[in-house]
């Protein structure tokens, strides 16, 4: 009987969380929060890589798919596709979601923003 409190606990804990779903994202705010944190490093259109690579149709690609990027190891490693939700994690945060990565970003840790992000994202097709 010890555990259940502990269960219920957490159960609480779960359901007061405030999560964003993909639905209510703002896509615009999201180009808004993409302009001002991440239009530095990537680009939006095909073939134009800068620092990193270029965003253009990430949602649903492969990791490290981009033929003429110097991914790291680590990226290269990485077999998840970039769902909503792979993205969400690694928006976060970055190096602890793929150990080893080159991105020098320490993520995004509100949901509502990478929620935004992740809506203007799905947009680049």
């Amino acid at each position: 009987m010890t555990g259940r409190p502990i269960v219920l606990m957490l159960a609480l804990a779960a359901s007061s969380l405030t999560l964003t779903p993909a639905s209510a994202a703002d896509s615009a705010a999201g180009k808004a929060i993409f302009e001002r944190t991440c239009e530095n490093c990537h680009a939006v259109v095909i073939g134009v890589n800068k620092v990193g690579p270029s965003l253009w149709n990430v949602l649903d690609r492969k990791p490290a798919a981009i033929p003429d990027f110097a991914y790291s190891d680590a990226m290269k490693a990485n077999k998840q596709p970039w769902t909503s939700t792979a993205l969400d994690t690694y928006l976060a945060d970055p190096r602890g979601d793929v150990h080893g990565v080159k991105m020098f970003f320490k993520g995004l840790p509100n949901a509502a923003d990478r929620a935004n992000v992740i809506a203007y994202l799905q947009t680049l097709k």
